[in-house]
């Protein structure tokens, strides 16, 4: 075994860097499991300062995924003291999403670690700076939590994990896609709802086609009929030009001119 000294942290804030005597440098990041083991030892000798919650508690909302900064600020209890608190309820989750990566979501065949892998390392996503969160629903099913990076942030995964049964079900479409099942498309009806336009969906009734009379070429030459000149009686009433225009009956059933103006030489 090697002998390593620890240098500090790292410019970043979350690795811890490490040398040994020959020179050679490591970093270890610093994640939940490793503050567990750190506040372990410590856990037996809080002293307790009459806090307005039990460790009980305390552990109980730490479980249920509120932050140490959550929790502490709650209780009245220092952040230092959460931590140590946090100890057991770390490892448990540690455990559950040790659990969960071994466990074969719904549907599939491999197991969530290998499907991970498989979806990402083939994109050039880095494997090392993918993270892992969950905790505990009221039901008693645990929410689990996949990070990773992408390049446009950071993208998420999120599952329900029965620990009892070891049953992994997709939560959202970034664990449909891990998954390998198929996301469903947004239909034409729904993205031009919001616009106020609806088009049926498949398979819906339409209604049935409604015939409605079209002007065709004959309402053009009637146009050309149209009389310009004017009447007697349009000069007694001051009208300069009276335009006569065919009735809607006569572009429908081809009435002629000639016909109308007998008609109205007979009134």
């Amino acid at each position: 075994m090697t002998d390593i000294r620890l240098v500090g942290r790292s410019s970043d804030g979350d690795h811890l860097e490490f040398t040994d005597n020959d020179g050679n440098t490591f970093s270890v990041r610093i994640n939940d499991a490793l503050k567990a083991a750190v506040n372990e030892r410590r856990l037996a000798a809080v002293v307790e300062e009459a806090p307005s919650f039990s460790i009980k508690e305390v552990q109980a909302r730490l479980r249920a995924g509120e932050s140490f900064a959550e929790v502490a600020r709650i209780s009245g209890l220092s952040l230092e003291k959460v931590e140590r608190y946090a100890s057991p309820i770390l490892q448990e989750r540690n455990w559950i999403i040790e659990l969960a990566e071994k466990s074969s979501p719904k549907g599939t065949s491999l197991p969530l670690r290998d499907l991970v892998i498989q979806r990402l390392a083939p994109r050039g996503v880095n494997l090392n700076q993918i993270s892992w969160n969950t905790w505990r629903l009221d039901d008693g099913t645990w929410h689990l939590v996949l990070m990773y990076p992408s390049s446009d942030g950071e993208r998420q995964a999120t599952w329900s994990f029965d620990s009892n049964k070891r049953t992994l079900q997709s939560r959202d479409d970034g664990a449909r896609w891990i998954n390998g099942e198929e996301i469903a498309k947004e239909k034409p009806r729904d993205r031009m709802a919001d616009h106020g336009v609806l088009f049926p969906a498949e398979g819906e009734p339409t209604a049935p086609p409604r015939l409605v009379a079209v002007r065709t070429d004959p309402m053009s030459r009637e146009e050309e009929t149209v009389t310009k000149e004017i009447p007697a009686d349009a000069k007694k009433d001051g009208v300069t030009k009276r335009i006569s225009i065919p009735s809607w009956d006569d572009i429908m059933f081809g009435r002629s001119k000639k016909k109308n103006e007998e008609s109205e030489d007979e009134n």
